[in-house]
């Protein structure tokens, strides 16, 4: 049994790459949808936040069902139906079929999120759960980094299509990887534990997902746009920008285990991501002034700014399951995952800013958020 969580940890980290890759996709495919759909900034930033935005009506509903009838059913059904989705796309003919599909794909691969989070609360004890959650959490830079390296070849050879296809094809690996490894866990002494007080009635519970939404807009928006602003202001290659995003996930991979651990040790989880909101606020202010610099002085700060904006994610899961206790962590994870999931106006929000105005207004404008966020959490305890 010991051992064998290490294979549902890894099998859950293996489904959630898969989901995630939909949103680094259109991130890394951005130049190449723009010339083949003639897009607009603004509708980029759609494209970006439409799997985020499907996911906002289904992770409640997905929660409460991983709850109700476990975690491998959920994550089965859900990812599945996802890759099917992005499948779908390789056919779409037009911007509103392409965005209807990630939207679609957002919806029903969102169920990954409580899922496989459920099933590590299950798995792994509190004194290990930071490293555990950090690993899986991993699933997000991993999933960029492959996506960075392997899909500028596969959009050169074949487009666009051949891209969102393997996206989809990936899906439906994780989802019969899932269904073969994933099974409900022995549960903890702690769970028994488990506050009386629904999630969705919880002021901490509610705290800390605005706090996470909150700092989670430089990973929407400088991470994301990472690959069309060094192309479209800086002049580099999609390739060379995707080059550097993959740069920037590979080092975030150990950010976030080293962030998990970190929790660990300190035995919270707040600590570090208060101090995690902080840097990543001054790093995203520094990439807005340096944004006409020598890129020898830009890239390394943009990088530096996307390894911190993504190193915190495992730190605010964990501390969600925990106030929610185990029998109440699928919906715990569905509850904050929907509030993550407003962050989907971000990009939006953000190209049309740029558009408006400059890429260094936007980029200045974007560490505000963190910076609020850190105000939020200093009123949790601990």
């Amino acid at each position: 049994m010991t051992r064998y969580r290490w294979a549902v940890l890894g099998a859950g980290t293996f489904a959630q790459t898969t989901y995630s890759a939909i949103w680094y996709g259109v991130a890394v495919a951005a130049p190449a949808l723009r010339r083949e759909y003639g897009l607009t900034l603004t509708q980029t930033g759609l494209l970006l936040s439409l799997s985020s935005l499907g996911s906002l009506v289904s992770l409640i509903p997905w929660g409460i069902a991983t709850d109700r009838v476990g975690e491998r059913a959920v994550l089965v059904l859900g990812l599945s139906t996802c890759g099917c989705a992005l499948v779908g796309v390789a056919f779409a003919h037009g911007f509103a079929a392409l965005a209807l599909l990630l939207l679609a794909a957002g919806a029903t691969g969102a169920g990954i999120q409580s899922a496989s989070g459920r099933a590590v609360m299950h798995w792994f004890p509190a004194g290990e759960r930071g490293l555990a959650l950090g690993l899986r959490q991993t699933a997000v830079p991993v999933s960029g980094f492959l996506v960075s390296l392997g899909l500028p070849p596969i959009e050169h050879a074949g487009g666009v299509a051949w891209a969102f296809a393997a996206m989809g094809i990936a899906c439906l690996a994780g989802a019969a990887v899932g269904g073969l490894v994933v099974r409900e866990g022995p549960g903890r002494a702690e769970a028994s534990a488990a506050p009386a007080v629904s999630p969705l009635r919880d002021a901490r519970l509610w705290r800390l997902s605005v706090a996470s939404t909150l700092v989670i807009a430089p990973q929407m928006c400088v991470v994301g746009f990472a690959v069309v602003f060094l192309h479209d202001r800086r002049d580099l290659t999609t390739s060379s920008a995707a080059a550097i995003l993959a740069v920037m996930q590979l080092l975030a991979i150990g950010a976030r285990v080293a962030a998990g651990r970190w929790s660990d040790l300190v035995r919270s989880r707040l600590v570090p991501f208060r101090r995690i909101a902080l840097s990543a606020a001054a790093l995203v202010a520094a990439t807005g002034l340096l944004v006409a610099a020598p890129l020898a002085a830009l890239v390394p700060v943009l990088v530096a700014g996307g390894v911190v904006a993504m190193s915190w994610n495992s730190l605010s899961f964990a501390a969600a399951v925990e106030l929610a206790g185990h029998e109440r962590s699928g919906l715990a994870i569905g509850l904050q995952q929907t509030m993550l999931s407003l962050s989907a106006v971000y990009p939006t929000a953000f190209g049309a800013l740029v558009g408006a105005t400059s890429w260094q207004v936007a980029f200045v404008s974007v560490a505000a958020f963190p910076l609020v966020g850190w105000r939020v959490l200093r009123a949790l305890p601990g």
